[in-house]
């Protein structure tokens, strides 16, 4: 019966991993990478302004 209860961890890990992954996978779908891509735009255009020194 301890035998039995060991298994139960992993079988009840990959059950809470499983249910996790669909639900992350569910919220980035509704969330686009529209904000992050914006960022990046915004990191690109720093990074190409000449630098002053004063």
């Amino acid at each position: 019966m301890a035998a039995l209860a060991w298994l139960l961890i992993p079988l009840m890990a990959a059950i809470g991993a499983g249910l996790w992954g669909s639900w992350a996978n569910r919220t980035r779908k509704a969330r686009s990478d529209g904000p992050e891509l914006d960022g990046y735009a915004r990191f690109r255009e720093a990074m190409e302004k000449p630098r002053t020194h004063t």
